[in-house]
């Protein structure tokens, strides 16, 4: 009989530490407090990016976090907190704010990420989720010269130092380039290696490829206590009973901060919230999956939809949508597209995003707990890196070869 394996936590980390552990011969149950694969699992805008090097560190990064302190309309907010866990993660994220940070974290994400591309790339080829799988790469777009001259600095550095191809567009090139976007932009640049899909749907359809396997989801089953005895955990007491589990995996995003105290072990993450809005397809949508800087606007289009997403607030574990936020990502892209954005919202969404202050997902065993692993503070990019993650899990389980190294995103490095 195979060893069960619990994961707690079903959004896209979860359900791929459930396809690398089933497919190792593990037996698995999946568990969740609300829905499968919500939370910021459900509505980003979709995004598998390798060309996503460059961590949240940037030089100047804090600084412009402090300014954001004085406008409710900045893109990249610090919300007034008082709250003493959330400074001392902004102590420790504003000392990682150089160069030499950028190109030490760097090289460690494009490792994963490369290595998740890898995964998807093989994941896609097998099994037939329909889940919007594109190629287009992905777009970033300027309105004007000095945006534009200014992100080709990044875009060198990701060339130099991390090999990362792209082609720069030109205004003109631009609108043939896709037609989507108007006239009198100053121009892009666009990585072709990046993919994308309709993140709703991918969950769906690889949950419901492994229920067919064999692995067992249980939604609205709220993790309330862990029982653990001489450094193992013997069961899970749960809001639907409780679960006996020889192995457990915490894949709660930055909700897997509230068990520290009882996994005995340091899991400094703080939600970076994120908004979207989804609206049926317009006319003159534009081809392919943008991102306009300026405004860490993110542009998605849908066979039947468009999306319009991102920012980044540091504003606690508020579950509010305000409106004047919705209204922002509209404000944001209309100067860019040719298409309305005015259209109604079929739904408006927010996330918390698990940060950590390297930037660096949180990937292995719990240092005090035997049959414990976290997987979890993916940042922005836990769609990006969730094959690799579930990889790492499942091999750090069986005492397999690590397909990558596992040492830059153990728990024990904080």
């Amino acid at each position: 009989m195979s060893e069960n394996v619990v994961v707690v936590g079903s959004g896209i980390i979860g359900i791929s530490c459930a396809h690398y552990l089933n497919r190792a011969g593990f037996t698995v149950t999946v568990i969740d407090k609300g829905a499968l694969a919500s939370e910021c699992s459900q509505s980003n805008c979709g995004y598998i990016c390798p060309s996503h090097v460059p961590p949240l560190t940037e030089p100047g990064a804090f600084g412009v976090a402090l300014k954001s302190l004085f406008n409710r309309r900045s893109p990249f907010r610090l919300k007034p907190s008082f709250d003493p866990a959330l400074w001392y993660w902004m102590t420790h994220f504003a000392r990682r704010c150089t160069h030499e940070q950028v190109l030490s974290a760097g090289r460690h994400l494009q490792v994963i990420l490369d290595a998740s591309m890898d995964e998807y790339t093989h994941l896609i080829t097998q099994k037939p989720l329909k889940c919007e799988w594109k190629e287009e790469g992905l777009l970033y777009v300027f309105k004007s010269n000095r945006q534009m001259d200014s992100f080709s600095k990044m875009d060198h550095l990701l060339s130099e130092h991390f090999g990362v191809s792209t082609r720069r567009l030109e205004g003109k090139e631009l609108i043939s380039f896709d037609p989507g976007l108007r006239r009198g932009l100053a121009g892009g640049f666009h990585y072709p290696k990046d993919r994308s899909v309709r993140p709703e749907l991918l969950n769906r359809e690889w949950v419901d490829d492994l229920k067919a396997e064999g692995v067992e989801f249980i939604q609205n089953c709220e993790l309330q206590k862990i029982r653990h005895v001489g450094g193992r955990i013997e069961s899970l007491l749960t809001s639907a009973g409780e679960i006996e589990a020889e192995r457990v995996v915490f894949s709660l995003g930055v909700l897997t901060a509230e068990w520290a105290k009882e996994l005995e072990c340091r899991i400094p993450l703080q939600p970076g919230k994120g908004y979207s809005l989804t609206m049926d397809r317009p006319i003159h949508a534009p081809i392919h999956p943008i991102l306009i800087p300026e405004h860490k606007v993110a542009v998605s289009p849908f066979e039947k939809g468009l999306r319009l997403g991102s920012m980044m607030e540091f504003s606690g574990y508020d579950s509010s949508i305000p409106e004047d936020r919705i209204e922002q990502l509209r404000d944001s892209v209309r100067p860019y597209l040719n298409a309305s954005v005015d259209g109604e919202a079929t739904e408006t969404w927010y996330g918390w995003r698990p940060m950590t202050w390297d930037s660096l997902p949180v990937i292995g065993p719990v240092p005090s707990i035997r049959n414990a692993f976290l997987a979890t503070g993916h940042n922005m990019l836990g769609l990006s890196l969730a094959p690799s993650t579930g990889r790492l899990i499942s091999e750090m389980m069986t005492g397999e070869k690590p397909h990558i190294d596992p040492t830059p995103y153990l728990p024990s490095r904080f």
